[in-house]
């Protein structure tokens, strides 16, 4: 037997929850008769995983027959995704297989980050695009000193790319405690330890960051409603001449982003379109 965590929501709430479980295998949104309910469903080996996100986002949880759960994961497991000539962000855990794949791409930096109830496998457009503008900026501080600072981290997968890229220290936090908990998996699966990470739970509108939580780089990988009021916090942790990232922004959106960024003295010298996402690179205007 096995067990599987449902919860409806409004039809309007189908992107973010695209969003936070793109890549997960074992995650289903539905959409209800009628076109404003969407049923989000995540089948769970252990009725503790099934209760904790009920915890977390309210919802139902059943337990299902064996061969009904064998049915629904007839899927293929994702490939590696590879980012840049840099990274490869994979679901694998083993040792085993970690080993394999470092010597298949033995250039590259290799991240194992399962699929999980939180935001961050790498393969959404948002977090994609996000790490692709931290391989890019990796690079062009190879051999110098440099920070990053993750807001709204998800599974932290961005805060442990730039680590493993060779920034020498991170910030990251979210508002989602579940989401920590996984990040803090994630950390201990990647040899990523407490010193080179700080990771928190935190409400972006209330976070006064120290110095230390200040980034070289800034990403922040939220929906642009939260953005729009968040510039001065966001703009709080970028060191002088800090680069800023931010993503999570539907496209219908990007304007009134955009003007919302520029009123704070922010612009943006590149901006990508993936689907109907948007993901920016810019800084603070001199």
């Amino acid at each position: 037997m096995t067990w599987s965590w449902n919860k409806l929501s409004a039809a309007k709430w189908e992107d973010a929850w695209s969003e936070r479980i793109a890549g997960n295998p074992n995650a289903v949104i539905t959409k209800i008769k009628g076109g404003k309910t969407v049923r989000i469903t995540v089948y769970c080996d252990d009725e503790e995983d099934a209760l904790a996100l009920k915890k977390y986002f309210g919802g139902t949880v059943r337990e299902i027959k064996t061969q009904d759960w064998v049915a629904t994961q007839k899927r293929e497991k994702r490939p590696p995704l590879k980012i840049r000539d840099a990274l490869v962000i994979t679901e694998q855990s083993s040792p085993e297989n970690l080993a394999a794949l470092q010597k298949q791409f033995p250039s590259r930096c290799i991240l194992s980050v399962p699929a999980e109830m939180a935001f961050g496998t790498g393969d959404h457009a948002t977090t994609s695009t996000c790490l692709r503008f931290i391989c890019d900026a990796a690079k062009s501080r190879r051999k110098t000193s440099w920070s990053m600072t993750d807001i709204g981290c998800g599974t932290a997968v961005l805060a442990m790319a730039a680590l493993k890229l060779g920034a020498e220290h991170a910030t990251a936090f979210d508002f989602d405690p579940m989401a920590i908990e996984v990040a803090r998996h994630n950390m201990v699966r990647n040899a990523v330890t407490a010193e080179q990470l700080d990771l928190f739970v935190e409400d972006v509108f209330k976070w006064k960051p120290s110095e230390s939580q200040q980034g070289d780089l800034v990403v922040a990988n939220l929906f642009s409603t939260i953005l729009q009021k968040a510039f001065p916090q966001i703009i709080a942790a970028m060191k002088k001449d800090a680069a800023l990232v931010i993503s999570g922004i539907l496209a219908s959106q990007w304007e009134e982003t955009k003007t919302a960024a520029e009123r704070h003295g922010l612009f943006f010298e590149r901006v990508v379109k993936r689907g109907k996402w948007i993901t920016a690179k810019g800084g603070m205007a001199r």
